[in-house]
């Protein structure tokens, strides 16, 4: 009997595009296997015409759909299940719908009451990156690669659409388009709103000769950030916040663009995914540094607050982050070159 293997990963959308690579190499390893997946509704649209799923199996974790995600994980009688996060919720359902080999990560007690496998972080020593974390569940059903590349897939209609979107908003394709995503959605050390307004000035001031557009894409942007917006009447900037209404649109409209500048968040993943040009920023603690977050493709830089920077302004537990003062807009703008 051919492998049934079911990976699961509920959490955010940028911990969803860390699965990508393992279910690439494990396509790979087992082509003939049937490779599933268990998300939250929204981040499924990360895996969306992704060559390598069979099956996207859906856990609305608002609603009541626990037991209707067993009957349904029942019906494909997977052989293993890969818990990549750690939640009881997902430990029971793989453990009542009767999947044989399961396994998690570290030891939590629904992992032991459930007789869960396990694959240890070691406490994140030495530090790797999470995508290789996450291929280590891969690595323990067989799969032997260091490829960590996330990869996110669309149509030839869906790149279509994403031109013809760009179109609309502001003209032609001569323009150097660039996204600006000021939110972390808080799962980020991030700027504030104040500082990102000085970056797009400054921007503005630098390459005022030349034909570029910059988009605001963060749903989470203030009444205020966007009135300083408004306050300094440039046709340079537009808010796609009208216009991008979900996940899959957002990924889209990323790939049309030629650089995105944003935090360690889902639209940082994203543009890595498509191989985009991209300036993240990030704080130096261990859970949020670039080693452990930071993109995987040659075209994006990613900036960190300095060592030194850290131990002195930013809390011994990292958790006082001093990001807003640690990377400078100057620095951010002297990566920006068209």
């Amino acid at each position: 009997m051919s492998k049934r293997i079911l990976v699961v990963r509920t959490d955010r959308a940028g911990d969803v595009v860390m699965i990508t690579p393992m279910l690439r190499e494990i396509k790979k390893k087992y082509p003939d296997c049937f490779l599933a997946t268990l998300t939250q509704k929204h981040t499924s649209q990360i895996l969306q015409n992704n060559p390598y799923v069979d099956k996207m199996i859906i856990d609305d974790l608002r609603l009541r759909t626990f037991w209707k995600v067993i009957k349904e994980i029942k019906q494909y009688m997977f052989t293993d299940a890969l818990l990549v996060l750690p939640t009881e919720r997902a430990a029971y359902q793989l453990f009542i719908a009767g999947i044989k080999n399961r396994i998690g990560v570290g030891h939590k007690i629904y992992e032991i009451i459930t007789f869960m496998k396990s694959v240890s972080r070691n406490k994140y020593i030495p530090l790797r990156h999470e995508a290789d974390y996450c291929m280590d569940m891969a690595r323990r059903i067989g799969v032997e690669t260091n490829n960590l590349s996330p990869e996110i897939f669309l149509t030839y209609e869906e790149i279509d659409k994403g031109k013809n979107l760009l179109s609309e908003l502001c003209g032609g394709d001569n323009l150097y388009k660039i996204i600006v995503h000021t939110g972390s959605g808080k799962s980020a050390p991030n700027w504030s709103e104040d500082k990102y307004f000085e970056l797009i000035k400054k921007i503005l001031e630098r390459f005022k000769d030349k034909k570029f557009t910059i988009f605001l894409t963060a749903n989470e942007m203030s009444d205020e950030f966007l009135e300083k917006i408004s306050s300094l009447k440039s046709n340079k900037i537009i808010n796609t916040t009208n216009r991008i209404k979900s996940l899959r649109e957002l990924i889209i409209f990323i790939n049309s663009v030629d650089l995105v500048i944003v935090s360690s968040t889902a639209p940082a993943h994203i543009s890595d995914s498509l191989k985009k040009s991209a300036i993240v920023i990030h704080c130096h603690r261990s859970m949020s540094c670039a080693k452990y977050w930071g993109t995987l493709n040659k075209k994006t830089i990613d900036l960190e607050v300095s060592e030194e920077f850290c131990n002195l302004h930013c809390s011994k537990d990292k958790e006082i982050c001093k990001i807003e003062d640690g990377i400078s807009t100057d620095e951010v703008l002297k990566n920006i070159n068209f």
